[in-house]
């Protein structure tokens, strides 16, 4: 804990999907890491969510049957992993209801890796070098200094 707040100075953010059901009806928020929140259908956050709104904008209705909506936020998942190399492998639900709190992990797995067949270890120097070309450069050494930040 210490080194990832002392790394940060303490400042840590973080984008959250935020669901839940109340007496008035169920809830869905973004929370974005600057503060900021929306309240709609269907949201989306991280580094696949624009391929995964498509397939919100494109599919969602509203009062879905469960099952059509799991496939549906599956297939956006699996949008967001296939379109996005930042994205992993697996795909997690949670079902909010009512009554109870489902979470399906894993429900899927969209991206299954492959097995190596191969050995890719090489031995120094089997490597033939082909070309070398060495270019010196004429660098201006500058004199560097950091000044701290007042964060009283």
């Amino acid at each position: 804990y210490c080194v990832c707040v002392c790394r940060y100075q303490g400042y840590i953010g973080a984008a959250l999907v935020l669901g839940g059901v109340d007496c008035v009806g169920p809830h869905l928020y973004s929370i974005y890491p600057h503060g900021s929140t929306d309240k709609l259908p269907y949201v989306t956050m991280g580094s696949g969510s624009l391929a995964a709104m498509a397939m919100f904008e494109d599919r969602y209705k509203p009062d879905m049957e469960e099952e059509e909506a799991k496939q549906m936020v599956r297939d956006a998942i699996a949008a967001g992993i296939f379109n996005d190399l930042g994205s992993g492998s697996n795909i997690d639900l949670c079902v909010i209801t009512k009554n109870k709190v489902d979470y399906l992990r894993p429900h899927d797995l969209a991206n299954k890796k492959g097995v190596r067949t191969g050995d890719y270890k090489y031995k120094r120097g089997m490597t033939s070098i082909l070309t070398k070309a060495v270019t010196p450069l004429d660098l201006e050494v500058l004199q560097e200094s950091v000044h701290t930040m007042d964060t009283s």
